[in-house]
C-alpha cells in the first residue's frame, strides 16, 4: 500500500497561495458582515485522510498466473509489477512491486499463505498472504544471472531457480538465502556437446522420486539430474526448441512441447528417441511423410484420471495456413480433440486438479485461461466444455471506458430496480457448477449506504455497477447505439466523419438518481434522454429533434487589451428557422451552394423499436451540419426531472429542450446570453461572408486520430475541445498532453485554432434568487463558461398536470453575470444554514401503465418535489452560490450577489475535477488538480482542510474519469481496464482494515495418496528426499555473496499484525512481542552475520594454510 505524505493544513490557512488568498478572504469576510459567520462549520482537518481502498477490473497487461489448489486462491501478475489475488466472489486484493518490473512467474507455497514472485529485473520476492494487505517479507536480487524459470515442489522449502545461462540455483524460502548447491549447465549436458544449451525453460522433480530433477533447456535438450550423486542420469535431445515440459503422475513418462507445433512423449528410461510424436494440428500427409510444421505449442499440461484417459491440454500449435483464426486452447482426451477458440491471445493457462500431490491421479476438473484482456474458466467435467460464469467485475473494458460517474448514498430502491432489469440480460449456456476459485473470507460491511458507478463506453454502451461496501458487480447494461441505423459500409456513412471511429461513444452522463431520468451526450454531437420503466414497450416512431448551432464573430479587443481571436456568433439567432424539430430523419442534405447543411451526424432508425424493461428512449436530439461546418462536440449537459428540461452546450452556444413537449426552448450563441453586458464587446457578423469556399481548410479531427486510447474525452472546457477543429497542418506535430492542457492564449496559437471560442462548461438547474432585486427564489439555470463567466437564465414554468404539457415554458436571460478566473467546472447552492440545496426532482413512477381516474387526479395535483429548504423560506433569508473554476472557488451571497469568500485553489496548475460533496453530516468542496494534488475546502468559508500530493496527471484517461462523491469516496480509471477507488475520509480509512476480505483461511492439507501394501513392500511409490541434507549449509556450503543480494522486506511486523487479526491470531500475538524485539535487532544481526561470515572465511583460509605448511621444514618454505 502506498504511503502518502499527508500535509494537513491548519484551519484558516490556505493550501497553495497562502498569503494572497488569506488576505483576500479576510477582506471579503469583513465586507460580508457578521451575518454569514453564524453558520457553524463542523468539518476539520482531522476528518480527512487519503488512502487507496480497492482496485476493480481486469489486471492490465497480465503476464503470469498461479493457483493454490488447497486455499483455492488465484494470483495474476502483470507487466507493470502489479499483483492481483482473487478468492471467492467479493474477495480480491491488489499489491504492487515497487520496482514496477514485469512479473515473469508466480509460485504459491501451497496452503502456507505465502507466494513467491519472480520479476524481469531478476528479483525474487516472498509475499505474506496471511494479512489483509499482503506485504513482502524477503527479496533476493540476482546480480550476475537472469532468472528464466522457477519451481517450488509441494511441501518443500527449497525453490529451484533456473537462469538464462542454463544454471540452476537453489533458494531457501524461509530465510530467502541461496544454497551453495548449484547445477551448472556444463555438468548437466553432454561433455561432447559444443554449443550452449540455452536458457532454462523448465524445472520439475519426478513425481515418484524427489531426488531426480528434470531440467529443460530451450535448445531442445532435457536432462534428468540426480540430486544426490550430482550427475545426469539421462539426457534427451530433440531437434526442435522446447517451450514447456509436463510429467505423467507415475513418473515414468513426460511430454514436451516444441516450436514446430509437435508434442514428444518420452519414456524416462529410453533417452535415445521419443516414445511418441504428435502434431495436434498438423495435416497428415500421405506416403508417411512428416506433417507440415505448425506454430509453436507454448505450453502443455498432462493430467491423469482414475476412470479414463489422461487429458493433454495445450495452447498454440495451429497450422500456419489458419490466417486470421483466433487463438485456441486444445483439449485432447482419449481420441477426442476439442479446439476452444478464445477472444484474445493466451498469456498462460493452468489446469485445476482435485489433489495438490503430483504423484497421485490428478483428476482435472477445470482450466483457468488467462487471456490478454479476459479470464476464462473451462469446465472439463461437462460435455462440450462449457465455461463458468465469471463473478468478478472483469468486463469494465469490454468496450473502452470514455467517461465515468460515481454516486454514493443513492435511494435504497435503485440497486434492486436496476438488478431486476439487468438479470434478464444474462447469457445462457454457462456451466451449472459453482465457481471453483472459492478461497478467502469476506470482510465486515461497515458501510450501509448504496453506491453506484456508471461507466460510458466507446461503443455507446452504458453500464451501471453496484459499488456498495468496496465491492463491484454489474447491474445493468444499456446500448445507446440501437436507436441509430448501423452503416453497412463506408460509402453508406457520409455523415459520421465528425469522428473517424466509435461514432456512438459516450462523452457526458447526467443522471438524476431520485427520478431515474438519464441523459447522455455522445461524440457525434447527439443527446439522448431516457426514462426508466419496468414494462417492455415498442416505440413506433422514435421522438427526435434536430438543432442548428453555428456562430461566428468579428475580431475584438478584450477589456484587458489582449487580442481574442474569432469567436462564433449567431448566424440565425434563436429564431424558429434555426430549430429543426423532426420526428423523421432530415432530408435536406445540402445548401444551395452544394455544402452539407441541416444533416445530423447519425441517422435515427425509422422502424419501430422494441424497448426492454430498463432505460427506454424518451427523445433523441442531434446537432446538425451548418453550411459545410460539422457540429461541435457537446461540452456540458444537465437534465432536471421536476422541470422536464434538458440543456446542453458546446463551443458555439447553448440549447435547451422541453422533453415533455418535445420542443426546443432556447438556441443561443454564448454571446447572446450576455445581451448588452458582453465584457468582450463581440460584434455578430454573417457567417456567409467569411466562410471558406469549400470548408476544407478546417479539418475536424476526432481525438481518436491523435490517441486511440483517449479518443473520447469529455471536454470540460475549451482546452479539451480545441482539437476538434485544428488545421490539417498541425496534425503531425500535435502533442496530446501539451495541447490538451495548454493555458497559452498567445495570438500565434489562437489565431489558427478556435480555442478562444467561449464554450459552455457547466450547467446547473436550481431554485434560487436570479437577480439582486428578487425577494423569493424561483426556478432557473446557471450557466458557466470556459472564460470564467457565470450567467443566469430564468425559467417560467406552467402549472403541473395537463397544463404542463399544453402551455409553453418561457425562458429568458436574467442579465446576472458573475466572473471567476479560469473555466467554470461546478456550481452548487447552500441554504441559510449552510446545508446543500439539491436541484428539484420528481419522484420516479412507472410511465408505461394506464392510470385510472383517481391516479390521474393525483398526478394533476402532483407538484415536482424540491428538497430545497429555500422554497419554504421567508423572504428575508438568503442563499449561497458555490462556484468552482479551474483556478479558484467563490461563495456568493444571494440575492445580494456579494462575494463573501474566495479561495485561489492553484496558481501554477489548474483544477481538473471539482465536486461539492457531503461528508460527516456536513459538506465540502473536493478538487483534483493537474499537478496531482487532492484538496478539500470547508463550506461556505472555503478553509483548506486537506492538501495531499497523490497522483500526477500522466494521461487524459485520469482527467476524463476522476470523480468525487459523497461520504469521502472517489475513483478514476487507473489503466484502460481497471478502476481505482480511494477515500479522503478519516473514518473510512480507519474502518478499511475490517472491510477488506481475508485471503488466507486455515485449511487442512489433504492426506497424501496411499502407497499400498505391495508398493511399500517392494520399494515402489514415491521416493522422498532429505533436501536439507543436500542443500543445507553444512552439506553444500555457502553460495557466493556476489551472486545475489538479500533485501529484508517491509512486511515483517505488519504481516504478523495482519495475521493477528485473523483466525490464527492467538499464535501470532504470542510471536508478535518476540518479533518486534527481533526486528529491532535485525540490522545488528545482519551486520553480525556479515562479520561472522568474514571471520569464518578467514579462519577457514588460516586452517588451510596451516595444513599446507604443517609438515614442511623451515628450509622448504
Amino acid at each position: 500500500m502506498r504511503k502518502f505524505n499527508i500535509r494537513k493544513v491548519l484551519d484558516g490557512l490556505t493550501a497553495v497561495s497562502a498569503v494572497a488568498s488569506a488576505a483576500s478572504s479576510a477582506a471579503q469576510q469583513q465586507q460580508a458582515g457578521n451575518r454569514e459567520s453564524e453558520i457553524q462549520e463542523t468539518l476539520q482537518s482531522e476528518h480527512f485522510q487519503l488512502c487507496k481502498t480497492v482496485r476493480h477490473g481486469f489486471p492490465y497487461q497480465p503476464s503470469a498466473l498461479a493457483f493454490d489448489p488447497v486455499q483455492k486462491i488465484l494470483a495474476i501478475g502483470t507487466q507493470t509489477g502489479a499483483l492481483r489475488l482473487f478468492g471467492r466472489p467479493g474477495v480480491e486484493c491488489y499489491c504492487q512491486h515497487d520496482s514496477g518490473a514485469a512479473v515473469i512467474q508466480l509460485q504459491f507455497l501451497i496452503n502456507e499463505g505465502a507466494l513467491v514472485s519472480a520479476l524481469a529485473d531478476d528479483t525474487l520476492h516472498l509475499w505474506n498472504l496471511r494479512q489483509k494487505r499482503p506485504a513482502i517479507l524477503h527479496s533476493l536480487k540476482f546480480n550476475r544471472e537472469r532468472i528464466t524459470f522457477c519451481h517450488l515442489p509441494f511441501q518443500s522449502k527449497w525453490l529451484y531457480v533456473g537462469t538464462e545461462r542454463g544454471n540452476i540455483h537453489i533458494v531457501n524460502v524461509e530465510s530467502f538465502t541461496l544454497s551453495g548447491y548449484v547445477i551448472m549447465w556444463n555438468k548437466a549436458i553432454e561433455l561432447s556437446s559444443k554449443s550452449h544449451p540455452g536458457p532454462i525453460v523448465h524445472i520439475s522433480d519426478n513425481p515418484m522420486d524427489e531426488g531426480k530433477l528434470l531440467i529443460g533447456f530451450e535448445s531442445g535438450t532435457v536432462v534428468l539430474w540426480d540430486l544426490k550423486s550430482k550427475k545426469a542420469d539421462y539426457r534427451y535431445t530433440h531437434d526442435e526448441a522446447i517451450h514447456s515440459v509436463a510429467w505423467h503422475h507415475e513418473g515414468k513418462q513426460f511430454i514436451c512441447s516444441h516450436s514446430d507445433g509437435t508434442l514428444t512423449i518420452w519414456n524416462v528410461k529410453s533417452p535415445t528417441k521419443p516414445f511418441q510424436t504428435i502434431t495436434p494440428h498438423g495435416k497428415q500427409l500421405k506416403d508417411g511423410k512428416k506433417p507440415e510444421p505448425c506454430k509453436p505449442i507454448l505450453k502443455v499440461e498432462y493430467k491423469t484420471t482414475r476412470a479414463g484417459e489422461p487429458f493433454i491440454i495445450l495452447s498454440g500449435g495451429l497450422s500456419y495456413d489458419t490466417v486470421g483464426r483466433r487463438p485456441c486452447l486444445t483439449v485432447m482426451h482419449g481420441k477426442s480433440t476439442a479446439v476452444l477458440e478464445m477472444d484474445y491471445s493466451i498469456v498462460d493457462f493452468l489446469t485445476l486438479c482435485e489433489t495438490p500431490y503430483p504423484n497421485d491421479f490428478q483428476e482435472p476438473y477445470a482450466v483457468v485461461v488467462l487471456l490478454e484482456k479476459d479470464l476464462v474458466l473451462i469446465d472439463l467435467a461437462q460435455n462440450g466444455y462449457p465455461i463458468f460464469e465469471n463473478p468478478y467485475p472483469l468486463t469494465i473494458h469490454e468496450s473502452p471506458v470514455t467517461c465515468c460517474e460515481y454516486f454514493a448514498d443513492c435511494p435504497v430502491d435503485l440497486i434492486p430496480a436496476l438488478y431486476s432489469v439487468g438479470a434478464r440480460q444474462k447469457r445462457q449456456g454457462y456451466s451449472k457448477k459453482e465457481w471453483p476459485i472459492s478461497g478467502g473470507n469476506w470482510g465486515l460491511i461497515t458501510q450501509s449506504y448504496p453506491e453506484i458507478i456508471i461507466t460510458g463506453h466507446a461503443d455507446g454502451s452504458i453500464k451501471f455497477w453496484d459499488a456498495s461496501a468496496i465491492t463491484l458487480q454489474v447491474l445493468y447494461k444499456l446500448k445507446t447505439a440501437k436507436v441509430f441505423e448501423k452503416s453497412r459500409n463506408k460509402d453508406d456513412r457520409p455523415n459520421t466523419d465528425i469522428v473517424d471511429e466509435d461514432p456512438y461513444a459516450i462523452q457526458i452522463i447526467s443522471w438524476c438518481p431520485e427520478s431515474r431520468m438519464l441523459c447522455i451526450a455522445g461524440v457525434s454531437a447527439h443527446v439522448i434522454i431516457y426514462r426508466f420503466s419496468k414494462q417492455e414497450v415498442t416505440t413506433e416512431v422514435i421522438p427526435m429533434l434536430e438543432v442548428r448551432l453555428l456562430y461566428e464573430i468579428n475580431d475584438i479587443e478584450t477589456p484587458d487589451g489582449e487580442q481574442v481571436p474569432p469567436l462564433p456568433t449567431p448566424g440565425t439567432g434563436s429564431n424558429p428557422q434555426s430549430i429543426v424539430p423532426q420526428s423523421h430523419p432530415s432530408t435536406s442534405s445540402s445548401s444551395s451552394d452544394g455544402l452539407r447543411d441541416n444533416v445530423p451526424c447519425l441517422k435515427v432508425k425509422n422502424s419501430p423499436l422494441k424497448q426492454s424493461p430498463g432505460y427506454q428512449t424518451e427523445l433523441v436530439i442531434q446537432l446538425v451540419w451548418v453550411s459545410g461546418e460539422p457540429p461541435q462536440q457537446i461540452t456540458s449537459l444537465a437534465v432536471n426531472s421536476a422541470y422536464g428540461l434538458v440543456v446542453f452546450g458546446n463551443c458555439n452556444g447553448i440549447a435547451m429542450v422541453d422533453y415533455l413537449q418535445k420542443t426546443v426552448l432556447l438556441n443561443l450563441g454564448t454571446i447572446e446570453l450576455y445581451g448588452s453586458n458582453d465584457p468582450y464587446r463581440r460584434e455578430p457578423r454573417s457567417p456567409r461572408k467569411t466562410r471558406q469556399p469549400s470548408g476544407a481548410g478546417l479539418c475536424d479531427i476526432s481525438e481518436g486520430t491523435v490517441v486511440p486510447e483517449d479518443r473520447c474525452k469529455s471536454p470540460t472546457s475549451a482546452k479539451m475541445s480545441r482539437k476538434l477543429s485544428l488545421p490539417t497542418e498541425l496534425k503531425p506535430e500535435l502533442d496530446v498532453k501539451d495541447n490538451s492542457f495548454s493555458r497559452s492564449r498567445s495570438s500565434s496559437v489562437t489565431s489558427i485554432d478556435k480555442e478562444s471560442r467561449e464554450a459552455i462548461s457547466a450547467l446547473h438547474f436550481c431554485e434560487t434568487f436570479t437577480r439582486k432585486a428578487d425577494t423569493s427564489p424561483s426556478p432557473c439555470l446557471w450557466v458557466g463558461t470556459t472564460l470564467g463567466t457565470v450567467l443566469v437564465i430564468v425559467l417560467n414554468l406552467p402549472p403541473g398536470g395537463e397544463q404542463r404539457l399544453l402551455q409553453p415554458v418561457i425562458v429568458s436571460p436574467s442579465g446576472t453575470i458573475l466572473r471567476l478566473k479560469g473555466a467554470i467546472l461546478r456550481m452548487a447552492f447552500l441554504d441559510t444554514t449552510g446545508s446543500l440545496v439539491p436541484p428539484a426532482h420528481e419522484p420516479w413512477r412507472e410511465h408505461n401503465v394506464t392510470e385510472d381516474k383517481d391516479e390521474k387526479d393525483k398526478s394533476k395535483k402532483r407538484r415536482p418535489v424540491s428538497v430545497s429548504p429555500s422554497s419554504s423560506q421567508e423572504i428575508s433569508e438568503n442563499q449561497y452560490a458555490v462556484i468552482c473554476s479551474e483556478k479558484q472557488a467563490k461563495v456568493i451571497s444571494l440575492p445580494s450577489q456579494n462575494c463573501i469568500y474566495k479561495q485561489n485553489i492553484t496558481e501554477t496548475s489548474f483544477v481538473l475535477r471539482g465536486d461539492i460533496v457531503s461528508l460527516s453530516n456536513s459538506i465540502c468542496l473536493a478538487c483534483f488538480c493537474a499537478n496531482g494534488h487532492i484538496m478539500t475546502f470547508s463550506l461556505p468559508s472555503l478553509r483548506p482542510l486537506l492538501d495531499v500530493y497523490y497522483l500526477p496527471l500522466t494521461n487524459m484517461r485520469i482527467a476524463r474519469t476522476f470523480c468525487f462523491t459523497n461520504n469521502g469516496q472517489a475513483l478514476y480509471l487507473v489503466s484502460p481496464t481497471e478502476i481505482q477507488r480511494l477515500t479522503y475520509s478519516q473514518e473510512t480509512c480507519e474502518n478499511l482494515q475490517e472491510m477488506l476480505g481475508e485471503l488466507f483461511t486455515p485449511v487442512e492439507t489433504p492426506e497424501a495418496p496411499n502407497r499400498g501394501f505391495f508398493k511399500g513392500l517392494f520399494g515402489g511409490g514415491a521416493q522422498s528426499l532429505d533436501r536439507e541434507e543436500l542443500f543445507g549449509e553444512s552439506a553444500s556450503g555457502k553460495a557466493s555473496r556476489s551472486l545475489a543480494q538479500h533485501i529484508p522486506g517491509p512486511g515483517g511486523i505488519e504481516g504478523v499484525k495482519g495475521a493477528a487479526s485473523g483466525v490464527v491470531g492467538e499464535l501470532a500475538r504470542a510471536r508478535l512481542a518476540l518479533d518486534e524485539r527481533g526486528q529491532k535487532l535485525g540490522e545488528l544481526e545482519e551486520k553480525t552475520a556479515a562479520m561472522l561470515y568474514s571471520a569464518d572465511s578467514f579462519s577457514k583460509h588460516a586452517h588451510e594454510m596451516m595444513l599446507k605448511y604443517k609438515d614442511k621444514k623451515w628450509y622448504q618454505f
